[in-house]
Parts: structure tokens; sequence; C-alpha cells
């Protein structure tokens, strides 16, 4: 599993943070070899181990590098949730699969990320993902028009969700500090502060 994901790592690397229209033919060339590589180790771990959940969380990544589409993402999201019914790092990845610009719509998105943290216990890393899906949606409208990305993000109702979202995760008493923490507080400190709620954003910039 740490070779597979070493080669998605460097698929990921090869094909660059670009939209995928501005991605050269050989830097694509490059990015699906290495997830072939790894699919393939990926698929004897996941044959062998069933209920492995690095495994599956590592195919949502080969997914939806290889362009596999929406179904075929779901189901192997659906293998691993038959034994890892909340798994952050898995949910995240099927976030990105469910944005636009892999197939995906934002109300799929925000969807999924609202129903993950709503189903989740206090203090849980779940409403991370709410804040994921607004950092992405924000990326994606930066692209076409900067002043409706940045009036998107000061929306008081996104700022209220994204609020509602941290004290039931990052913020909430019983949340523990495993190796998400970080991650969590700086994706809030992130979508506050380029929505200009510099005080929300604060309160995740101390806790770092």
């Amino acid at each position: 599993i740490l070779l597979a994901e070493r080669y998605i790592h460097l698929g990921w690397r090869a094909r660059g943070h670009a939209p995928a229209k501005d991605v050269a033919w050989d830097q694509v060339e490059l990015f699906h070899d290495w997830l072939r590589k790894a699919e393939l180790l990926l698929i004897e771990v996941c044959a062998e181990e069933p209920s492995y959940a690095p495994a599956w969380t590592a195919r949502l990544a080969t997914a939806r590098g290889l362009g596999l589409g929406q179904s075929e993402a779901r189901r192997r999201y659906d293998r691993l949730v038959e034994h890892h019914p909340r798994l952050f790092p898995a949910q995240s990845r099927l976030l990105q699969q469910l944005c636009p610009q892999w197939g995906g719509s934002w109300e799929a998105a925000h969807g999924f990320a609202q129903e993950c943290a709503d189903a989740a216990p206090d203090g849980s890393h779940a409403g991370i993902l709410v804040a994921e899906a607004h950092v992405e949606h924000w990326s994606d409208l930066k692209n076409t028009e900067a002043a409706e990305a940045t009036a998107y993000l000061q929306d008081p109702s996104v700022r209220d969700e994204l609020r509602a979202a941290a004290r039931a995760s990052v913020l909430h008493p019983g949340h523990r500090r495993d190796w998400h923490w970080t991650r969590g507080h700086s994706t809030f400190a992130l979508a506050f502060s380029l929505g200009g709620h510099l005080a929300d954003a604060a309160r995740h910039f101390t806790a770092l």
C-alpha cells in the first residue's frame, strides 16, 4: 500500500494542479502510467484483504485520476463503507470526485459533505468536509471570476455553515487531536480568511 500511495503521489505530481484543459498530453500520459501501476498493486491488496481501508481509500484517488467515473468511485467507496462507515480520508477523496471538475456537481459535493457531517458524532473530523467543499467551490469560481469567488465566501449563509461545521468538529470539546487535526484547523482558517471572517479565522490560527 505504501508503494501504491507513492505511485499515486508521483502521478499527481507529474500532472500538476492545472485545470484539465491546461495539462499537456505528455503529462497526462505519465500521470496515467503511475496511476495504473498503483491500481495493479491495489487490486491485489483488495482481493486479499477486502476490509483493508487504506487500499480502498487509495483506489478512490486512482479512480478519479484515471477517469473511471462517478459510479465506479461510488462502488469503491461503498465497499469501504461496508467495513468502515465513517472514514474521513475516504470521505475527503470521494468529495473531490463529486466536484464538477471530475464529473460531479456542486449540489452533490455540498450534499455529501453535509450528509457526512450530520451523520457523524460531535467532535469528529467530518465537519472538515463542509469547509473543504466550500474551498473547492471558491477555487473553481476563482478560475473564472475572482470577485464572484470572494463574494461566495463572504456570503453569510456560507459563513454560518462553516461556523456550525467547525463547532461540531475541530472546535468541539470532544475533538481528539490525531493526525488530521492540523488539516482541519488549516482548512477552516483558510475558508474564513478568504471570506474576510477574520475573527472566526483567528480561533483556528490560535489553535494551530
